[in-house]
Parts: structure tokens; sequence; C-alpha cells
């Protein structure tokens, strides 16, 4: 079947122009200017693909052989232990705010259900995949693209008078500084560091419904009183905006990804953010998750940390060494523009719909 001919329902991660959605199946839909819209329960479709936001305790009883079901599971919920807090009243919590219309307790299961009912699942990472194949053997690793967001790339990476880090990502992942706030205060007590923050400088704490959070309190609470040093302050919080996105990032210096790999949703995370930053020319250095590992193995960098001591290191290193912050930038920008293109991307997502059809 000629994939325009195709009458495709999706379901949504909240309105259609959410990132998600643009980094995701809409950027996909729309260069291939296939036909579909939101999905209504009283029409028939070919397809239906279904965000992380779907209702599985709806869609994993879809009848078979009605329509085709895409299904995405970008984190990493199958590998946190049964015994998880969090785990163990997500269900509850995912009922109680509609997210999900029928009660299921146990919220590992139910996806599991989804997996298994799914015709292919869409994941970001090998050892999702590893996963996921045991309750659906169509399973595909694809990345979000970023090719609209990035607008500007680093050219220039001299350092003027203070040494400019940035980090961006959505407001819970902040909690990543924790593990290296140490690092930061004492470096900063032997160089002029500044920390910009580029997040959604409000958010509800929980399932994104409850509990209005102020992201420079948050970040404030990390610091404490280290958050100011002779009366400057540590940190600078942006709002995201695609607009100035990519402006703030590539006038910084440095670019740093920290993440508590003791945490199994966190240590789970794909290399999305890090090819974000290479796309930019950005000297990045990580925390040693497996995916940023890959990744910088591929291209023959070395920039991830497994401690306080290698963070300390490796980030005084790029401070001071300006062919070195050239070198880290320019080499993962070439990785992620050759071994992260759009024809690549596009690739991918066709033999998606190709293995369901």
């Amino acid at each position: 079947m000629n994939l325009s001919e195709l009458k495709i329902g999706f379901v949504p991660y909240g309105d259609l122009e959410h990132p998600w959605n643009l980094r995701n199946f809409v950027f996909y839909a729309r260069k291939r200017k296939l036909q579909f819209e939101i999905e209504q329960a009283d029409k028939d479709y070919d397809i239906i693909v279904l965000s992380p936001l779907a209702d599985t305790s709806v869609w994993a009883k879809y009848p078979r052989g009605k329509a085709k079901i895409i299904f995405f599971l970008v984190d990493s919920y199958l590998s946190i232990p049964q015994g998880n807090f969090k785990g163990i009243f997500r269900g509850l919590a995912k009922f109680m705010v509609r997210e999900q219309k029928y009660l299921r307790f146990n919220y590992l299961e139910s996806l599991q259900a989804m997996c298994a009912r799914a015709d292919a699942v869409v994941c970001t990472t090998l050892e999702q995949k590893s996963e996921i194949s045991k309750y659906c053997d169509n399973t595909h690793v694809i990345l979000e693209c970023h090719f609209k967001a990035v607008r500007h790339s680093k050219s220039d990476y001299s350092i003027g008078s203070r040494i400019n880090l940035v980090w961006e990502g959505l407001p819970a992942n902040v909690e990543g500084f924790s593990q290296i706030k140490d690092v930061l205060i004492d470096l900063r007590k032997k160089y002029p560091i500044s920390l910009h923050i580029i997040t959604d400088l409000v958010h509800k704490k929980y399932l994104n419904r409850i509990g209005r959070i102020h992201m420079i309190d948050e970040v404030g609470k990390i610091f404490g009183d280290a958050s100011h040093l002779n009366n400057e302050s540590m940190f600078y919080m942006y709002q995201w905006n695609l607009d100035t996105f990519s402006h703030i990032v590539t006038a910084c210096d440095i670019a740093i990804i920290p993440i508590d790999t003791n945490k199994p949703l966190a240590r789970g995370k794909p290399e999305n953010k890090l090819l974000l930053f290479w796309r930019m020319g950005m000297p990045t250095l990580v925390s040693s998750t497996p995916a940023y590992t890959r990744a910088m193995d591929a291209c023959g960098l070395d920039s991830y940390c497994k401690n306080n001591g290698e963070w300390a290191a490796k980030l005084e290193n790029l401070i001071v060494d300006v062919e070195a912050r050239k070198k880290v930038g320019l080499t993962g920008k070439q990785h992620a523009d050759s071994c992260y293109s759009e024809n690549i991307y596009m690739e991918q997502w066709d033999r998606l719909f190709e293995s369901v059809l």
C-alpha cells in the first residue's frame, strides 16, 4: 500500500504542536505528506500511532485485525524493579488523574500487555529494545529529531572573562545536578563559572498536573548557599523557546549533562540531548550512561564521567584548553550530522511503517 493512501490515527503527546510530537511522528508525517488526524473512536484506520501518553489500559485491549498499532515506549519503565516505590503507585496515580481510564495497579504489567498487543514498538536505546522484545519482536530504536531546533552552530571556541556552562532539559531532570554540585562549587572557587539552565521555568511536580513548582527555587535548593559567591549568582534560568534556544546554547562554552546513574529511569535515557548539543558543535561532558558512553565511543571521544573525580578533571581540561573544546565540539558535530542525518531518520521511519503493513 502507498503510504499516502493510508488512513492514520494519531494519539498525540498533549496538543499536536507539543515538542515531542514535532520531533517524532508529526515531523515524519509532514515530510512524507501523510494524511493523518487525531484518533477518533468512531472511525476506522489502517494504522494508529500511540504516543507515550496513550492510555495503555484501553489500547492494550484494542482488537487485532481492526488496525495496526505502533506504540512509543521511550522511557525505561520495564527496567524498574518490581518493588520500586514510585512504580508501585504509578498505575493508581495515572488512574486518579485520568491518564488511564481503567485502574491498573501494576503499571509495569499494563506496559507489558501494551507491548504484546502492539504490531510495532518504538524505543530509544538498545537496552530498552532487549526488554521490549520479550513481548514484541517488532521493536525499533528511533531517536527524536532536532533538525528544526538547531538554528545556530558554534564557531568560536575561545572563552571570555567567564566560563559559561549550559544545560537544557525537562524540569524533572535538573535533579542530575545533585550528582556534581560539589564539583561545580569547587571549580567555581578557582574559575569564574556561570551555569545557564534552559527549561520550563514553572511546571507541575507530579504527573505534570499537580503541585506548581518554580524551577529557580528547585535549583537554588540543590546548590544552597553556594548559589551566590561574591554577590554573583551561580546560575541563570531561561524559559525554553525554539527561537532563542540555540542562540543561548552556542553563546556558552561547554554543555554538561549530569545524570544519577543509580536510578534506572535516568540511567536508561537515550543520547537525544547529547546529539542535540553536538548538532550545534558544542563541546559536551556527560555522565557515563550506556547510551552516552556508546555515542562517545562511536566517535572516539572520552567526554563521559564515571565519578566526580572524572567530572572535575575533564571539565577543568575543557576549561583551560581551547583546542580540546574545539576538537570535542567539531568531532561530535561531524558524528551527529553524518550518523544521525535527516535521510537516515526518515529511512528508519519508512522501515517502521513497512514492518506493520
